[in-house]
């Protein structure tokens, strides 16, 4: 087999398997709980409890809330390669994909670039939650477009690390629990539903220290400003470097398991 025909097959066979895993997640609507039900939930709760309290009414609260659900609901919609990826290898699925002819990395491939379509539900869900309570950024259709994208494209890196997990974690429950415990953290650790300067001066260091401080800042930025600004070039770079040095070692991982 020539070098055109293997890869070819490979994209054939990644696209074969990345359908597979949406055809499991339509069948299997809980899987879609996360992303749908928990940025609606969170946007009305925090937006009208706490909007009053802490930017006077809802309105002016929105701006600080939306790119902070939209961040919160990437980092749970990423942890979700990790649990799905440890239930296929419990369920032995992955020792029947060996038997058949396909590309051996197309089962994780599959699962990641699968992955892209629950970012992108869980990023439209967000907007438009924060569009119907009255949001309206500055930048327009364009700048909310290019935010988007770029939470994809953070959340997609994000999905390596969990993927990872998921192939050295010894069950999914194990996986589900660290991605809950991870994804509150970094989320309440940051500016994502107050701004840093109300924080103590040690919780100022410590949302500072936290990188997803920076993306949901780049992403404010972004909708606000309608420019690629500095912040965000830094947040696609720390993407960029997550894949380069997470990809590998998930593969690692997957090959050591298979």
């Amino acid at each position: 087999m020539d070098i055109k025909t293997h890869r070819g097959s490979l994209i054939m066979n990644t696209a074969t398997m990345a359908y597979r895993n949406l055809l499991k997640t339509i069948h299997n609507p809980d899987r879609f709980m996360d992303v749908i039900i928990q940025p609606i939930m969170f946007m009305l709760m925090f937006g009208y409890l706490f909007g009053g309290a802490i930017a006077g009414n809802v309105k002016n609260y929105l701006p600080t809330i939306v790119p902070g659900i939209l961040i919160q609901t990437m980092l749970s919609a990423a942890s979700g390669s990790g649990s799905q990826i440890r239930e296929d290898l419990d369920s032995g699925v992955f020792d029947r994909f060996k038997s058949l002819p396909m590309a051996h990395i197309a089962p994780l491939a599959g699962q990641l670039f699968a992955d892209i379509l629950r970012l992108t539900v869980a990023t439209i869900t967000s907007l438009a939650t924060g569009y119907v309570m009255g949001w309206r950024p500055e930048a327009g259709f364009g700048g909310i477009v290019v935010s988007g994208l770029l939470a994809i494209f953070t959340g997609w890196a994000i999905s390596w690390i969990f993927a990872l997990l998921g192939l050295l974690a010894k069950s999914a429950t194990t996986v589900e629990s660290f991605s809950m415990i991870t994804m509150m953290t970094l989320s309440f650790l940051s500016n994502a539903f107050i701004p840093i300067k109300t924080l103590s001066k040690t919780m100022q260091i410590i949302a500072y220290m936290n990188p997803i401080t920076y993306v949901i800042t780049a992403i404010r930025q972004i909708l606000t400003t309608g420019r690629w600004t500095n912040e965000a070039f830094l947040v696609l770079i720390f993407g960029i470097m997550i894949v380069a040095v997470f990809a590998p070692l998930t593969v690692w991982a997957y090959n050591r398991n298979n």
